[in-house]
């Protein structure tokens, strides 16, 4: 038995040792904003924060996670950096969005300005096929939080 908290509620929960948050995340919760891409943690698409702090789901056991606070896309809807993605056209296809924000927001709660150069070494593991980066980078300056 696992116990996980995603996004403020407390979930119990059978998973076999070696599953990855992110199937567990998908599979078992229904919360399909965290999307696997490579599988292999390259891409970044599948990006959650365990307390605050960006993690690849697609290769973090879930039964190493713990007692530490899982926050998916769908728990940072309300969060200003939705708008200002949305606002700066910082999306095309929307596939690598939900991780690119799910990083853009532990930057900026951990610096509410950052310059450009801190903003790329932040996004550095997010990619983005569409090649938006210059709108992630002006969506991330230009939030209002």
């Amino acid at each position: 038995m696992i116990e996980l908290e995603v996004n403020g509620q407390r979930y119990e929960l059978e998973a076999q040792v070696g599953r990855s948050l992110a199937d567990v995340l998908r599979d078992d919760l229904g919360l399909i904003g965290t999307k696997v891409a490579c599988g292999e943690g390259h891409c970044g698409a599948c990006t959650v924060q365990l307390d605050g702090v960006p993690v690849l789901s697609c290769i973090t056991l879930v039964h190493t996670v713990g007692p530490r606070r899982v926050t998916t896309i769908e728990g940072l809807r309300d969060h200003p950096l939705v708008d200002a993605f949305v606002a700066a056209d910082a999306l095309q296809c929307g596939f690598c969005t939900p991780g690119q924000i799910v990083t853009a927001s532990a930057l900026v709660a951990a610096n509410p300005s950052p310059s450009k150069d801190e903003i790329r070494h932040a996004m550095a593991g997010n990619l983005c096929r569409c090649g938006t980066y210059p709108k992630i980078e002006e969506a991330i300056s230009s939030w209002q939080g």
